[in-house]
């Protein structure tokens, strides 16, 4: 079975969005589906958008989980980015969390250091 996945994420400013997800991501979107949507491919069949749609912006609550944590979180903070929260569980999970300008949530989760 093949799963595709688009997470929206709900943005009141289409520039800073594209320029902060830029910075996380690190890479300009895949494609644009129109000019307030902008879209990652964040693997494959798996995708995470931003649309322009400020009455809903800020309530955005995404994590994935990657086999690469402590490299992408390395290669973020290079790009000028930090966590807004850093948790690690009883079983030795841990989780970086990033909070966009209008305080969207997007989690990188990876297993034990």
């Amino acid at each position: 079975m093949t799963v595709d996945l688009f997470a929206g994420i709900a943005v009141s400013d289409f520039a800073a969005a594209l320029t902060w997800y830029e910075q996380l991501l690190g890479a300009p979107p895949a494609f644009f589906p129109n000019d307030i949507e902008a879209v990652w491919e964040i693997a494959e069949h798996r995708y995470l958008y931003v649309e322009l749609r400020p009455e809903r912006a800020g309530h955005a609550l995404h994590t994935v989980f990657v086999d690469d944590f402590d490299e992408r979180t390395a290669a973020i903070a290079g790009r000028g980015l930090t966590p807004a929260k850093e948790e690690t569980y009883d079983n030795g999970v841990r989780k970086a969390t990033y909070a966009d300008p209008d305080g969207n949530e997007i989690g990188l989760g990876g297993g034990p250091a």
